[in-house]
């Protein structure tokens, strides 16, 4: 355990959506000083009333930092926020710590952590997996690519609000984990509403199928957590269709350029790609029961 005495260090974070603020929150109940920044303030005003300082701006947010978190939308965001010249590496300082926590694109996590290091600073990409569920219960996947040492150095911050942390590499290693879980997730969403469209049709009470299948070797995330918002209606995002249609994409890019085929990634993306033209880009993943039941 940390001796009280010892300065804990300050915190940037950029982006509170969904996520991001409930991973805030876990920083601020952990005693942490937190720095936030996103472009619209009103999503941030909950945290500032919690104790977070908020910044007008990209360089004012990362001032003081020790530590700077991003999660924000999409790699051209991410960019954006690194690369521009209102962003991170236009304005920080040697020794300063970046954790990019967008699920973003390999070759960009690679391409900020050489930035990173041309300027001494230190980066991680760290995609997690969790949902709006694992991100309040402080209980995230979280996935880490970077210099092992440096992993090492932000594990006790990163314990904060993840529970399985896993290191996976050298740069850009955390966002290829990430591909394999969004993988996985695709396959796993089209096979839950799947199940409850059948279950619906065949005249069972999708609740009381839940409550076998979810016991069984066929459980997962998909089926036990989403499975019940299915059933309810409830299409509020615990992910985005939005961003779930930019990692199925980044992963079909990443497929292509391993030269590996992956047809259920393929039937994935062009069903989330459907839901997306329809105008569901807001709603959670879990929306997909329409494709079968309308």
């Amino acid at each position: 355990m940390r001796s009280e005495n010892v300065r804990k260090e300050k915190i940037s974070f950029i982006g509170t959506g969904v996520m991001g603020s409930s991973i805030i929150k876990h920083l601020l109940n952990a005693s942490y000083e937190v720095t936030v920044f996103t472009r619209t303030k009103k999503k941030a005003e909950p945290l500032v009333a919690l104790g977070a300082k908020w910044a007008d701006n990209v360089a004012e947010a990362i001032q003081d930092a020790d530590i700077i978190f991003t999660m924000i939308g999409m790699p051209s965001d991410v960019e954006e926020v690194y690369l521009s010249n209102q962003g991170i590496f236009a304005n920080g300082r040697p020794s300063q710590i970046v954790v990019d926590m967008t699920t973003s694109s390999p070759e960009l996590a690679i391409a900020i952590a050489e930035k990173a290091a041309s300027l001494q600073m230190n980066s991680l990409d760290a995609p997690v997996s969790g949902g709006d569920i694992g991100a309040r219960n402080g209980t995230l996947s979280i996935m880490c690519g970077g210099q092992k040492e440096l992993f090492e150095k932000v594990l006790p911050i990163l314990s904060v609000f993840g529970k399985q942390i896993v290191y996976q590499g050298q740069a850009g290693a955390g966002q290829h984990a990430k591909m394999c879980n969004q993988i996985t997730v695709a396959g796993n969403m089209i096979g839950a509403c799947e199940a409850i469209a059948y279950a619906m049709k065949s005249g069972l009470d999708p609740d009381t199928m839940l409550q076998s299948v979810t016991s069984g070797a066929a459980n997962s995330f998909s089926l036990s957590d989403l499975g019940p918002r299915i059933i309810n209606e409830n299409y509020e995002p615990g992910f985005y269709v939005k961003h779930f249609v930019k990692d199925l994409n980044i992963a079909l890019q990443e497929t292509e350029r391993l030269n590996l085929k992956l047809p259920g990634l393929q039937l994935a993306r062009d069903m989330y790609t459907e839901l997306l033209a329809k105008g569901y880009g807001e709603n959670g993943t879990q929306v997909l029961i329409k494709k079968y039941i309308e």
